[in-house]
C-alpha cells in the first residue's frame, strides 16, 4: 500500500528547494505518491493536505521553521489524522517544542534515508513511535533529485547580471554540513564539525536537468564550497566543460579563501560570478567570540585578492550583536566604504541581528549565558539585549529602513547613504563624507540575486 506524502517548504531564500526535490525522489522510488508544496511561491493547496497520510515540513533555517509552526493549526484543521514530521537543520534542535505541537517524527542531518524509513514505519503502523535517529550523519547513497511538481525555475529569484539581462537561477548542493565550528552557526549543533559529500554524478545530473528546465545560473547551497576542495574543483570543472555558458555562485569562508587562493582563477574561469562569505564583523573581538577563525585584516586581504583576479565578493554580516556599539556600527559602515564594497553588500546585511537558537555554541560562553533570557519557543531563540539600549533601537530602525527601501526598489548606494546618515545621527556624531571612489562601481556591474540573503 502506497502512502500519500506531502512535503512542504515555507521559505528557502527564493530558491527551488533541494530539500523537497531530494527526498521526493527517495519516496517516489519507494512507490509513494508525493506532492511537493513550496509555500514561498504558492498558497497551501487544501486537497493534497486533506488526502495526506504523512505531512513533512522542511525546516532548514529559522524563518522557515517559524512559518511552518504557524501552519500547523491550518494543516490539523484540514487533516487531523496525518502523521506530522519536521526535517532539516532546525528540526532536531527544536525537537521538544515541535513534538509538543504534534510532530511524530523529527529528522536532522542526512535526512532522506530516515524520512523514507519513517514513511515506511507509518505505512506499517500509524501509531508506532519514531525509531529513526533524530540526527543521522551516516553516508547515504544519494539518488537524483526529482523536481516534478515544484513551481518552474522562472518563478524563483533571478540573477541580475552585469550585461543587464536577468538570468533564471537553479539551485543544488554539492555537500552538506561543515567542518568548521563557528559558535553562532545553526549547522554546528547538528553536524558537529562534519560534512557529507553529494556525489559528483548526482550534482551534475541535477544541474543538467535544471539547465534543461531553463536555468542559466546555478547557486551552490553548500555551507562552505571548499569543505571538500578536490570535490568542489572537480564539480565546477566538469560543469564548465559541459555547460560553458552557465554561471554559478558559491559560499566560502574567509579562512578557506585565504588558504586556497590558488583556486580563485579556477572559480573565475569556470563561470563563478560571485562568492558569498560570512564576514560577520569588522571587530576582531567579536570575531573571536564567534570563533570565525579570521581577522579583519584577513577580510581586507581577500577583498584585494579578489580584485586582482577579477572575482566579486559578496560579504554578509551580523551587524547587531550584544557586543556592538554605536561607534562599532559606524566602523562597519566605514570599512565597507573604504574597501569599496558598498555595492557588494545587500542592505539587509546592515540590519541583521544575532540569533541565538537552541543548541547554539554561543551558550558555551559564560557572558552569553548571563545575558540571555529563558528560551522563547514562539521565536525559537534566546532573547538578549545590548547593554546600550540605543544600539537595539538603532537596529530596529535599520530593519524598518531596509524593509521600506526594498519595497521601493532603491539602489544599494542610495540605501547605504540613508543608513550612513541615520547611524551618525543616532550616535550624535557629525556626518562624515563618502567619496564616489568609496561607493565603487555602479550596481549594474555587480552580479547578485534578486532575493536578498537572510536566515
Amino acid at each position: 500500500m502506497q502512502l500519500n506524502v506531502v512535503l512542504i517548504s515555507t521559505y528557502e531564500l527564493g530558491r527551488q528547494p533541494f530539500g523537497l526535490a531530494s527526498p521526493a525522489a527517495w519516496l517516489r522510488r519507494a512507490g509513494h505518491a508525493v506532492t511537493c508544496l513550496d509555500l514561498s511561491r504558492d498558497a497551501l493547496r487544501e486537497k493534497p493536505v486533506e488526502q495526506a497520510d504523512f505531512i513533512a515540513f522542511y525546516v532548514p533555517m529559522h524563518t522557515a521553521t517559524r512559518l511552518a509552526v504557524q501552519l500547523i493549526p491550518s494543516v490539523r484543521e484540514l487533516n487531523p489524522q496525518a502523521h506530522l514530521c519536521f526535517y532539516g537543520l532546525y528540526a532536531p534542535v527544536n525537537e521538544m517544542y515541535l513534538r509538543k505541537l504534534g510532530a511524530g517524527t523529527i529528522l536532522g542531518g542526512e535526512f532522506e534515508e530516515g524520512l523514507a524509513a519513517a514513511v515506511e514505519r507509518v505505512r506499517r503502523s500509524t501509531g508506532s513511535p519514531q525509531r529513526e535517529p533524530v540526527v543521522s550523519l551516516e553516508r547515504q547513497n544519494f539518488v537524483f533529485p526529482d523536481r516534478a511538481g515544484l513551481p518552474p525555475l522562472d518563478r524563483y529569484a533571478h540573477l541580475d547580471h552585469p550585461d543587464g539581462k536577468p538570468r533564471i537561477v537553479g539551485y543544488t548542493e554539492a555537500s552538506r554540513g561543515c567542518k568548521h565550528l563557528c559558535r553562532h552557526c545553526p549547522i554546528v549543533p547538528v553536524y558537529q564539525g562534519r560534512f557529507r559529500i553529494v556525489p559528483r554524478e548526482i550534482v551534475l545530473e541535477d544541474i543538467r536537468r535544471q539547465v534543461a528546465a531553463g536555468a542559466q545560473h546555478v547557486t551552490f547551497g553548500d555551507a562552505d564550497f571548499f569543505n571538500g576542495l578536490r570535490h568542489a574543483v572537480e564539480v565546477v570543472t566538469s560543469l564548465h566543460t559541459e555547460h560553458p555558458r552557465l554561471t554559478y555562485d558559491v559560499t566560502i569562508k574567509i579562512e578557506h579563501l585565504l588558504k586556497h587562493a590558488e583556486h580563485f582563477r579556477t572559480l573565475r574561469d569556470t563561470g563563478c560570478l560571485f562568492v558569498t562569505s560570512a564576514v560577520e564583523a569588522v571587530d576582531d573581538r567579536i570575531l573571536a567570540r564567534l570563533e570565525k577563525r579570521h581577522t579583519v585584516a584577513d577580510f581586507a586581504a581577500v577583498v584585494e585578492l579578489f580584485r586582482e583576479v577579477g572575482l566579486t565578493l559578496s560579504p554578509t554580516f551580523v551587524a547587531f550583536t550584544p557586543w556592538t556599539t554605536l561607534e562599532g556600527y559606524l566602523e562597519l559602515l566605514r570599512r565597507i566604504a573604504e574597501l569599496g564594497l558598498v555595492e557588494n553588500v545587500s542592505p539587509i546585511q546592515l540590519a541583521i541581528r544575532l540569533l541565538i537558537p537552541a543548541g547554539s555554541r554561543l551558550l558555551e560562553l559564560e557572558e552569553v549565558r548571563q545575558m540571555v533570557g529563558a528560551f522563547d519557543e514562539a521565536n525559537l531563540a534566546y532573547p538578549w539585549a545590548n547593554p546600550d539600549p540605543r544600539v537595539d533601537a538603532l537596529g530596529a530602525q535599520m530593519q524598518r529602513l531596509v524593509e521600506r527601501t526594498q519595497k521601493n526598489g532603491d539602489t544599494r548606494e542610495a540605501v547605504f547613504e540613508r543608513i550612513w546618515k541615520l547611524a551618525h545621527r543616532e550616535a550624535g556624531l557629525p556626518l562624515e563624507t563618502i567619496t564616489q571612489e568609496q561607493v565603487g562601481v555602479a550596481r549594474a556591474a555587480i552580479p547578485h540575486l534578486t532575493e536578498p540573503w537572510y536566515c
